[in-house]
């Protein structure tokens, strides 16, 4: 297959949402096609999904010059890690635009393919300018589509997220112009193509801390990582709901698979030598913002504290040296945000029919819509990590991971991990299955619809399938882990 399809599952949402923006008013019109666009990508990804050999090496790989005295190139590609994340998000965007069918206006319609674009790209970019580059793209729909329908505070919130995103990508920026730098004082030619960075030989290991840590500001504000994570909580309650799906179910995992792509490559001894402390970081997040959690009345920032939890929990694994814990860190990228996203979306639902978000002004639910109480419980439950469910399958392979690490912050993890199974059991008796208070209003919440199951019905299918079948996706992954491993890190890789 041509390595040019990668190009056109980046372009053609935007392509599609100019063409909209300049031919049409009608919102039905525009949403139809969008989703049409999406189920292509969908096709496509599923053909590449397919035809992907299990391997450490890039494919479908396209690199020609783009800005060239600098050597900037358009530079794309990718392995068993960004390939499992894509699919995902081509599974996710098109089951997402069932959900959220009802009510929306053109602009919301066109952004969402904008950023379908910004996050493909962001993902697929193997040249850390190109990757900058979408990276910006990716965030600028996501304010516009909090500013313009959010909730509350909008105006503010909106302007909070995007002072946060700045002040780390204009870091980011920083390091990235740095290591070009250095990389043409040592070749005598510019480069910023990822696997040419990790070459550079002549920077101090003072200055490769600094670097590093210019990376992990904007990534770990993006994830986010404790204490860079105080723009979530608000964002998550004022933003639409096809904005916190985004920012939780996506992006935030581009902010850990960033982690992965450039920074362990490109400073591998600063990783090894302070993964301890990014460990402790992970564990310490976990418990902070699970107990966060548990002090939460509005449901929208008890997910948002919960779904920081569980983003910490995957960058301990991804900092534990070892193939348990990475490996399950990625597994946990997925599913993730199967059952965070879900359950957003599933919230947001319940927010448009009840007028209330709020657990103790909520209940009854149940009774009045049973496939939708169904489909959460389901979600609720690979959250937790219930067994059988893809929940599970991640975290114990990141517990047995932080484990080997260091025992003692393996116990913590997994005695911890209760926490997050506390407060979603507790919200989920209160505010779905507790009857309302005796004298209180009946509230009016209709069921799912069939659009709406057929939306939800693969996410369902891919928690059980991969809690049951974890193979079928981490045979994609496991030779760019042993890679990073052997290769990068030279650690080796644990059996």
């Amino acid at each position: 297959m041509s390595a040019d399809i990668l190009s056109f599952i980046i372009f053609l949402p935007a392509v599609v949402a100019l063409g909209l923006l300049l031919t049409t008013r009608d919102v039905n019109t525009i949403r139809n096609i969008a989703f049409l666009t999406t189920t292509v990508i969908l096709a496509l990804v599923l053909k590449i999904y397919i035809e992907f050999e299990p391997s450490a090496g890039m494919q479908f790989v396209t690199n020609v010059p783009w800005i060239e005295t600098y050597g900037i190139h358009y530079y794309i590609g990718l392995d068993g890690f960004s390939l499992t994340i894509l699919m995902m998000i081509a599974i996710l965007i098109p089951s997402a635009f069932l959900l959220l069918w009802e009510g929306k206006t053109k602009g919301y319609w066109i952004n969402m393919l904008l950023v379908q674009t910004g996050v493909t790209g962001t993902l697929l970019s193997l040249d850390v300018v190109l990757f900058y580059f979408f990276w910006e793209v990716m965030l600028l729909p996501v304010f516009l589509l909090i500013g313009q329908y959010g909730f509350g505070d909008k105006v503010f919130t909106t302007i909070k997220v995007t002072v946060y995103t700045m002040v780390g990508s204009l870091l980011m920026f920083i390091a990235i112009m740095y290591l070009g730098v250095a990389y043409e004082n040592e070749f005598g030619v510019w480069s910023f193509a990822y696997d040419e960075l990790m070459k550079i030989t002549t920077i101090s290991y003072d200055t490769k801390i600094w670097l590093f840590l210019a990376f992990l500001a904007a990534f770990a504000i993006k994830i986010p990582i404790f204490p860079l994570h105080t723009w979530i909580m608000e964002t998550y309650k004022n933003a639409p709901t096809g904005a916190v799906f985004l920012l939780s179910s996506i992006m935030a995992k581009l902010g850990v698979y960033a982690i992965v792509r450039f920074m362990i490559p490109i400073f591998p001894d600063v990783y090894v030598e302070y993964s301890s402390w990014f460990v402790a970081i992970g564990i310490f997040g976990l418990i902070y913002f699970g107990i966060a959690a548990l002090m939460q009345d509005d449901i929208k920032r008890m997910f948002a504290y919960s779904s920081a939890s569980h983003l910490s929990f995957i960058s301990a694994g991804i900092f534990s040296l070892n193939e348990y814990g990475i490996n399950g860190a990625l597994y946990l990228i997925i599913a993730h945000a199967i059952a965070t996203g879900a359950l957003f979306l599933l919230v947001g639902l319940l927010q448009e029919q009840t007028g209330f978000k709020t657990i103790k002004d909520l209940g009854g639910i149940a009774k009045q819509a049973p496939i939708f109480t169904f489909i959460f419980a389901i979600m609720l439950f690979a959250n937790v990590g219930l067994p059988g469910t893809n929940g599970f399958v991640s975290e114990l392979l990141i517990i047995f991971g932080i484990y080997e690490f260091n025992h003692t912050l393996g116990y913590l993890g997994a005695t911890t991990v209760i926490i997050g199974a506390s407060y979603m059991l507790w919200m989920f008796q209160r505010a779905i299955l507790q009857d309302r208070p005796q004298g209180a209003a009946e509230l009016k919440m209709r069921d799912l619809k069939i659009k709406e199951i057929v939306g939800l019905a693969p996410w369902v299918f891919l928690v059980f399938l991969m809690g049951i079948y974890p193979e079928i996706f981490t045979d994609k992954f496991e030779p760019t882990v042993t890679h990073y491993l052997n290769d990068i890190l030279n650690i080796g890789a644990s059996k």
